[in-house]
């Protein structure tokens, strides 16, 4: 690959960036259509037209020469630059369509070329003259980009002749309308096929506006220039400014040499009134070839970069190249596209998605400039500096002019980028280089942090199980991977807490980031990291306190008990601290005959409120955590839940029957069980309903003869809960 890049041909500004540009711009709108924009706008309105046109390409044009100057830009054009941005997937969702509306546009010129020729020929054969024109295109884009650009100056050449043949013309005295008559407001009649039944200023505007948007004809070739830093601001900036003059002086001297029926009748006014009427002709053949090459050159480009950076099956097909660095694949599926195209004979239906698709990738340019601004992050420092009012005056006049060229096929082409952006996203697409998403979402997430942080702690409704999960022994992680997932899924989090002395060969960091990344492929956010410490309990706390000032801090300590644990000088002593922090906890003692069964049931031990089973305000004492868990294993085992209460006299059973529905009916959780004993705790537990797990409230002490008495007793797994006191199953 390296000896492949050594000898492609590079190019510089004037024939890499400024001659496609200018040569696209000046289409065969300014030889057919301008005239006929004069006849229906006025010169004033003409003017008024052509200047709004460029203004909309000027500021994405602006927009683009800012994002150039700021990062690599690779092959592509617009397709890198929204992909280095924003992502393959909106690289792709752009990159795809624009794709395919390029090698639409080309079959469309060539009939635009083969309307030309027939007007000299007649008698040729029209589907022969377009398959030659193909042909030629073809073996012309397909040997190399160099002869493509070397044709362009040939056809630059043409053109400019035939402005020389207009100059004179006008210099012979072409301009016979009074200055008085010529400068003034149209009347709008309309064109011959609507019969003269009038236009308006913005149906006149959708016809010229196509002219304007061949801007990223140079910039499709960012992968061959030798500085596309320099050569794309500079060689785009120019040929829009030249090509506006241009049309401006064309304007003003079609004006003065035709009526205003000549120009509302005959759309190759121009013909008659240039000094040599045939160099008009050669120039209208000219444009639509050169804009048809332009087109073929640019569309291959960007699927190989697609087929570069694996965003289509057969990618590494499509990034094939010759031995002087062609993308020959890519060409053989874009000529192959193009033919196909050639064989329908009529393109006028979806003619409009190619003008929209150019917008579209506008509309994203500025979007990317604006996103780069508004995050201030210091990668953003182009050479070419734009006012920040620029990018969102080219995105709003993007979309303006979208909605005045074709409303209905606007929507459909917005739904077909989100279409091919849903396929993408879906792909698992592996982007090679940091675009700004990542920028974007830790802005996002800050100006979040700044909004929130000073309102009330509490934020019951917004609540997570956002899990810290102190690890030491990796094998013990494993065997409850499922069950905290079951917890966290799908909106929580895990963070997991290495705990282990400085080692250089520990591996325990390695293995809980390949644990986290299980997490994360099932669906459940992780990330891990490791805290020195000689001591277990030290450890979990140190690293407590420090993410107690974080924003994003885990909510819930979930501690595994495993047998080699000291319960007394480790477990307890960091529960206690938790309780210090406002932190919840889950302590989880495994029944390993059992383990957690079914998934079936769930029990919720609910502590006797003897003489206080009115349920009212939003405090129901430390039951909040136990039944969101609980709730949250309903949802994914698709299990029951049990509410069970022992209470020691009859008198109360009512009561307490009542307090259990009522938290039932405020808590939303319809098919709940419920169960009212009247007997001694332990007698209960352990003749009480079976379950595969059972969940129990935490005081602040928690004695270990009682755990292991509750697993036993229960013959289940149990989780033992303490509320942190910023959860509620109320909210």
């Amino acid at each position: 690959m390296a000896n492949q890049q050594k000898t492609i041909k590079k190019f510089g500004t004037f024939g890499g960036v400024f001659t496609p540009t200018l040569l696209t711009i000046l289409g065969v709108i300014m030889y057919l259509r301008l005239g006929w924009v004069v006849g229906n706008a006025g010169l004033l309105g003409a003017w008024l037209i052509i200047i709004i046109s460029f203004i909309i390409t000027l500021c994405t044009a602006l927009s683009m020469s800012a994002i150039t100057t700021n990062i690599r830009i690779g092959a592509g054009g617009a397709y890198a630059i929204v992909s280095q941005a924003l992502g393959l997937e909106v690289g792709g969702s752009l990159g795809i369509p624009r794709y395919i509306s390029q090698g639409l546009a080309v079959t469309m010129y060539i009939f635009g070329f083969r309307e030309g020729w027939l007007g000299i020929f007649p008698d040729h054969n029209a589907f022969l003259v377009d398959v030659i024109v193909f042909a030629s295109l073809f073996s012309i884009a397909y040997i190399s980009a160099n002869l493509a650009i070397k044709t362009q100056f040939i056809i630059m050449a043409i053109i400019f002749l035939s402005l020389i043949s207009i100059i004179v013309a006008a210099y012979n005295g072409s301009m016979v309308q009074p200055l008085s008559d010529s400068l003034s407001w149209g009347s709008f009649k309309g064109s011959v096929e609507n019969g003269f039944s009038g236009s308006n200023f913005w149906l006149v505007f959708a016809v010229f506006f196509p002219a304007a948007t061949g801007i990223m004809a140079g910039a499709n070739m960012s992968g061959e220039l030798k500085n596309p830093k320099k050569s794309i601001p500079t060689g785009t900036l120019w040929a829009i400014g030249v090509s506006f003059v241009i049309y401006m002086l064309l304007a003003f001297w079609i004006s003065r040499s035709a009526s205003e029926s000549e120009l509302l009748t005959n759309y190759y006014v121009m013909v008659d009134k240039a000094y040599f009427g045939p160099l008009i002709i050669a120039g209208i053949l000219g444009a639509t070839f050169s804009s048809a090459l332009a087109s073929i050159v640019g569309s291959s480009r960007i699927l190989y970069a697609m087929g570069e950076h694996k965003v289509l099956p057969y990618s590494k097909l499509l990034a094939g190249t010759s031995h002087n660095g062609q993308p020959r694949n890519a060409m053989m599926v874009t000529g192959l596209l193009i033919f196909l195209t050639l064989l329908l004979r009529n393109l006028n239906a979806v003619a409009p998605l190619v003008t929209l698709f150019f917008l579209i990738t506008y509309a994203m340019i500025n979007i990317v400039v604006i996103i780069e601004q508004r995050l201030g992050l210091i990668s953003y420092r182009p050479i070419f500096k734009i006012h920040k009012w620029v990018p969102w005056f080219g995105l709003v006049s993007s979309i303006f002019a979208m909605f005045i060229i074709n409303p209905s096929v606007s929507l459909i082409s917005f739904a077909i980028v989100l279409m091919v952006y849903w396929y993408l996203s879906r792909q698992n697409l592996e982007t090679p280089f940091e675009d700004v998403r990542s920028g974007l979402f830790v802005s996002f997430a800050e100006w979040a942090a700044k909004h929130t942080w000073g309102m009330k702690k509490m934020q019951q409704r917004a609540w997570k199980a956002n899990l810290m999960v102190p690890v030491r022994d990796v094998n013990g992680l494993k065997g409850i991977f499922e069950f905290l997932r079951n917890i966290a899924k799908p909106k929580g989090s895990i963070k997991l807490l290495g705990i282990a002395p400085f080692s250089e060969d520990n591996t325990l960091e390695t293995q809980l980031e390949d644990i986290s990344a299980s997490f994360r492929e099932k669906g459940v956010f992780s990330s891990s990291t490791v805290i020195h410490a000689d001591q277990f309990a030290n450890g979990i706390n140190y690293g407590s306190q420090a993410l107690k000032g974080a924003f994003f801090r885990p909510n819930i300590l979930f501690l595994n008990l495993q047998n080699h644990d000291d319960y007394e000088n480790e477990l307890k002593p960091v529960m206690k601290e938790s309780i210090r922090l406002e932190v919840g906890i889950l302590l989880f003692s495994l029944n390993h005959s059992t383990l957690l069964g079914r998934r079936n049931t769930i029990n919720v031990w609910v502590s006797n409120r003897k003489g206080n089973w009115q349920l009212e305000g939003w405090d129901i004492g430390n039951l909040d955590l136990s039944i969101l868990i609980a709730y949250k294993l309903k949802i994914n085992w698709q299990a029951r839940i049990r509410l069970i209460t022992v209470i020691d006299d009859e008198n109360e059973k009512a009561n307490a029957k009542q307090f259990l529905n009522t938290l039932i009916s405020l808590a939303r959780l319809p098919d709940t069980l419920t169960e009212v004993y009247v007997d001694t705790f332990n007698h209960v537990v352990a003749n009480a309903p079976s379950a595969d797990i059972n969940i129990f409230g935490m005081q602040d002490t928690l004695p270990y003869e009682f755990i292991k008495d509750m697993t036993s007793k229960t013959n289940s797994t149990c989780l033992f809960v303490r509320d942190s006191g910023h959860e509620s199953i109320l909210a």
